[in-house]
């Protein structure tokens, strides 16, 4: 007697298959987009750089307490055994346009170097001077530094007249009200700007002439030794 066989259905059965409203709406929605907004992926990231960073505010510099102008660079050299040595010589003046200013130089391999210790020499011999209401001079000034003579006269109302070297110093040094003139040929910035500043030095304030002629007075007065 043949065995019957039964045969069964092996395909699978089928799914129904959501609609494709049906996905879009079941999906998550991102109201900032891929980059901005405050609610996506890209919000979250701007958010935290902003933090990082300080929340986009930059911290202001401190203002210097002098201003420097390079008058002068020069490339020097020196001749050695092995051949000649090249370096940069620089010329400063610094000043806080209040009655400060002063003048340096300074010698290295490097530009910026150079610079450096030439705004050290000027703080080194900086010089005070006293100025009028209208930051003019009270009187005419002359002064003569090796081969540059110049003569600074006061000009009410007439602005700085002045050219070379002495106009930035009497900038930095507040002096607006005057007119100064290079009676000399000579074309030395440095011999200028020593000239000037030695021109200044006649209005120095009362009490650095007092501690002045003092240190020279002690300096000069002899020493007794007394024995009990």
């Amino acid at each position: 007697m043949a065995d019957e066989v039964t045969t069964q259905n092996t395909q699978p059965k089928a799914v129904p298959q959501a609609s494709t409203k049906t996905l879009l709406s079941s999906r998550p929605s991102f109201t900032g987009g891929r980059r901005g907004g405050g609610g996506g992926r890209g919000g979250m990231r701007g958010s935290d750089r902003g933090s990082r960073r300080g929340g986009g505010q930059r911290e202001e510099r401190a203002r210097p307490e002098f201003d420097q102008k390079t008058l002068n660079v020069r490339r020097v050299a020196r001749v050695v055994a092995g051949g000649r040595r090249f370096s940069f010589s620089v010329l400063v003046v610094i000043g806080n346009r209040k009655g400060s200013v002063g003048v340096g130089t300074g010698k290295a391999g490097d530009t910026a170097l150079a610079i450096e210790k030439a705004t050290r020499d000027a703080k080194r011999h900086l010089l005070r001077i006293t100025r009028t209401a209208n930051n003019s001079i009270p009187h005419i000034l002359e002064a003569k530094y090796s081969s540059a003579q110049i003569v600074i006269l006061p000009a009410q109302s007439k602005g700085l007249i002045a050219g070379s070297a002495v106009r930035s110093v009497l900038e930095l040094a507040g002096i607006t009200d005057v007119n100064a003139k290079i009676r000399s040929g000579s074309k030395n910035k440095l011999n200028i700007a020593r000239a000037t500043i030695a021109a200044l030095s006649l209005l120095t304030a009362p009490q650095e002439k007092f501690k002045d002629s003092n240190s020279k007075s002690l300096s000069n007065s002899p020493t007794t030794n007394s024995k009990i």
